[in-house]
């Protein structure tokens, strides 16, 4: 191949008492990476399509850094020209950053006809996420690329497992147009928890991952509950409480943060339950003067694929 397109689809990472380790993707939304080979060796990011400006420098792109630790990895006989066009917006704490780089890496790969395997391609996703985030991290580049629940064992060296997703199970995501700046959101979390806490978080976080192995919906929705970083975060979210309480009193499984915010998301049983959860959510942001985006999505099994 010459030239290829790709879909990268958004994810939702922390996942409630997950934090920093587990994460998902979604059916949508998703970037669209256009790549194809020219005959001068070199990158070159030719144009990037965003409701906020994003640099077409290489160092200074999250799928520019990540290329390039890829393309510098081996001697590529062949160069680069991509265009990016953001479906995930910036800052929407939904794994904007992720889709660019995961969808970059696996383009390039396809050209290379699978050179790399998909443990190196979320490897070289993580340097992508240092542009963004100041630090290398898969909890959503892993899930971006392989699809479904990734656990992340840990980042170095990096260990990764795929985990089953249920076929049930849905999302409703809602992004009230506020700003949250990811540096801002780690810098307010307590460096310190008690052991007390610590065995809750332990108990939410292996009684989500044998929800997910057997198809325990109730499992999953009660295991979400998260005791280290939500109960601060969430203070930099107007009105969190009640929406949260809104989405549980209407079906939801459970509720938390999407990354670091401003999104949230609401796990449930079904698209039934998911829509009557999206209306409880539209009604309670509609009492409020924010701006907002909201949609459901089925948890993709399917990460990075061709268009």
């Amino acid at each position: 191949m010459d030239k290829v397109k790709i879909f990268a689809p958004a994810t939702v990472a922390n996942v409630g008492s997950g934090f920093d380790i587990l994460g998902f993707a979604l059916e949508a939304p998703g970037d669209i990476i256009e790549m194809k080979k020219t005959p001068e060796k070199g990158i070159v990011i030719s144009e990037v399509i965003s409701e906020k400006p994003l640099s077409t420098e290489l160092r200074k792109n999250t799928a520019g850094m990540a290329l390039l630790k890829m393309y510098e990895s081996k001697d590529i006989p062949f160069g680069i020209e991509l265009k990016i066009t953001k479906g995930v917006n910036p800052g929407s704490g939904t794994g904007s950053s992720a889709a660019s780089a995961a969808g970059a890496v696996f383009a390039l790969n396809q050209l290379l006809d699978d050179k790399f395997s998909e443990m190196d391609l979320v490897d070289f996703a993580m340097d992508g996420e240092i542009v963004a985030s100041g630090a290398r991290h898969a909890d959503n580049v892993a899930p971006s690329i392989l699809g479904g629940f990734t656990l992340v064992r840990q980042n170095e060296p990096l260990d990764v497992v795929k985990i089953p997703t249920p076929e049930k199970l849905y999302v409703v995501v809602l992004h009230p147009e506020i700003e949250i700046k990811t540096s801002d959101s780690r810098a307010i979390l307590k460096s310190q928890i008690s052991l007390s806490t610590a065995v809750k978080q332990w108990g939410n976080v292996a009684g989500l991952i044998s929800g997910l192995f057997t198809n325990d919906y109730k499992l999953i929705g009660r295991s979400l509950e998260d005791y280290v970083v939500v109960p601060t975060r969430s203070l930099l979210i107007p009105m969190y409480d009640q929406f949260k309480e809104s989405a549980m009193i209407n079906g939801a499984l459970g509720f938390s943060i999407s990354g670091s915010g401003p999104s949230m998301f609401a796990m449930c049983e079904g698209k039934d339950n998911a829509e009557s959860v999206k209306n409880a959510l539209v009604k309670t942001i509609e009492q409020t003067n924010l701006l907002y985006n909201i949609h459901i999505s089925k948890v993709s099994k399917e990460g990075c694929k061709m268009m």
